[in-house]
């Protein structure tokens, strides 16, 4: 009854990956259709339209080591300063207050609108930060950048002209990244962000599906924000919690690839860790407070309930992956032991089409960064061996996100710290902002990382190789986080 138990689970969660995969080549398909079919939105010309009011909302937290690369360069974006008005939105409890104040008063020398807003408090984190300033907010849109995000002088001529239909409430572009080849780490992070900014936020936004504004890098219409119900910080996710709302109210959101807005990745695991639990969580939240909604909506297509299920349990694909990897090695054992179900495993060896499928998808995002040709597909292929192998090595701590965000357990927004880095000379070292407390997780971690070399050990005993490279990947996964953590 065991083995019949184990068989079963196993089998489900393949098939979850599997049709998490069809969804997956279907935004591939529109990502190619898209490809194909000219940009025909309206658009303002301002040779001619008048220019709009604009407020760029900066919401900091202890940034003590970017906010000067921030306000710097929003300072050089080019547009006319008697309609430009810029948030400073600080929540900081540090030092870097007197830093902030004394740059922002540098910039008001320039005759810029700039203020610096401080509250008595973080309530509501981010999303009350936003929420406050919205209040006297004085433009009719809003941009917001994160403090690690450099966005070019021509970003605001570049975003508003697609605000002409009077239905987008929100233009989102891509994230680039300043320090994409510093370290291991650093990659396979742009390797992950690049596959969504490029095929998924691409193919939903062609296919009519949801998207989601990213926290950064997007402008909204103000009376998008406060016709979806204002921001609010019930979930660590306040914007896909926000984005879905807004499009259920009908409004359209408009996504330009080609736009590209730099930012820095985390260049230590810690950093990487928060910000995965905070994403990971988050999500999990948001389906559990706007599924059932979207769902019941009879407004809403069923393609966009399809790939709105998916979008928003996107993280809990880490809780099936890691219940796979555990049963794996006794599925193994299971396999060799009992002969009868030997029919059944090469049935179950079908859904190795979803790897494909996988890999095909992530080849179609990476050659659009890195280009064509024999020498990048070979690059392409020991990134995505190593992205796979690392994110199951995070499966462990995102899945304990996961699980806390779909039976709602409350967490603190925490920030990811920010370093400030973009070349292999710049470091880390002596970061004021790391967090370097041992998790308990980290523990868990090795304690997979024997357990999968035991499942490498076991394809040599039983001499069945049909699991070895999986085990391999998740040996060298968890290795690497296991490693990494307990160095930092």
């Amino acid at each position: 009854m065991i083995d019949l138990a184990v068989i079963i689970i196993y089998t489900l969660a393949l098939f979850i990956i599997f049709v998490y995969s069809l969804s997956q080549l279907h935004l591939l398909i529109n990502y190619l259709r898209a490809s194909k079919v000219p940009d025909k939105a309206e658009k303002y010309d301002f040779t001619v339209d008048k220019l709009p009011s604009v407020t760029i909302q900066l919401p900091l937290y202890n940034e003590y080591y970017v906010v000067e690369r921030l306000l710097k360069n929003i300072g050089k974006l080019k547009y006319p300063k008697g309609l430009l008005e810029i948030q400073v939105l600080d929540d900081s409890t540090d030092h870097s207050i007197e830093k902030t104040s004394e740059l922002i008063q540098e910039l008001q020398k320039q005759n810029l609108d700039i203020q610096h807003i401080r509250r008595k408090n973080r309530v509501g984190f981010k999303a009350g930060a936003l929420k406050e300033g919205l209040n006297i907010a004085k433009g009719e849109f809003i941009a917001i950048f994160d403090s690690d995000f450099v966005p070019g002088e021509n970003w605001l001529m570049d975003t508003l002209p697609y605000f002409k239909n009077p239905n987008i409430g929100v233009v989102q572009t891509r994230w680039g990244h300043l320090n994409r080849d510093y370290s291991l780490l650093t990659r396979i992070q742009a390797f992950a962000l690049d596959f969504h900014f490029i095929l998924e936020q691409t193919g939903r936004n062609f296919g009519r599906n949801f998207i989601n504004f990213n926290g950064t890098a997007g402008i909204w219409r103000r009376e998008c924000i406060l016709d979806a119900g204002n921001w609010s910080g019930d979930t660590l996710t306040e914007d896909l919690d926000l984005s879905y709302r807004a499009q259920m109210k009908a409004w359209k959101f408009k996504y330009l690839e080609n736009v590209e807005t730099p930012a820095e990745l985390p260049v230590v695991i810690s950093a990487a860790r928060s910000q995965q639990f905070r994403w990971n969580k988050g999500a999990a939240e948001n389906f559990r407070k706007n599924y059932g909604k979207l769902l019941k909506d009879r407004s809403v297509s069923f393609s966009t309930k399809f790939h709105g299920f998916f979008h928003l349990l996107n993280s809990s694909m880490f809780l099936i992956v890691l219940l796979l990897a555990v049963l794996s090695v006794p599925v193994l054992y299971i396999k060799n032991h009992n002969p009868d179900f030997y029919w059944y495993f090469n049935v179950l060896a079908a859904f190795a089409v979803s790897t494909l499928i996988f890999f095909v998808c992530y080849y179609v995002a990476y050659s659009r960064i890195h280009g064509k040709g024999l020498k990048s597909f070979f690059k392409f292929i020991g990134m995505f061996l190593t992205f796979f192998s690392i994110a199951m090595g995070f499966s462990v701590h995102n899945t304990l996100a996961v699980l806390e965000g779909h039976f709602g357990k409350r967490s603190e927004f925490i920030r990811t710290p920010k370093f400030n880095i973009s070349s292999l000379k710049d470091t880390w070292k002596g970061n004021l902002y790391l967090n370097n407390r041992f998790s308990k997780n980290i523990i868990i971690e090795g304690l997979l990382f024997l357990y999968f070399g035991f499942g490498i050990w076991s394809a040599f005993k039983l001499d069945d190789y049909g699991l070895l490279i999986f085990h391999l990947m998740l040996f060298t996964g968890f290795g690497f986080v296991f490693y990494k953590s307990i160095r930092a």
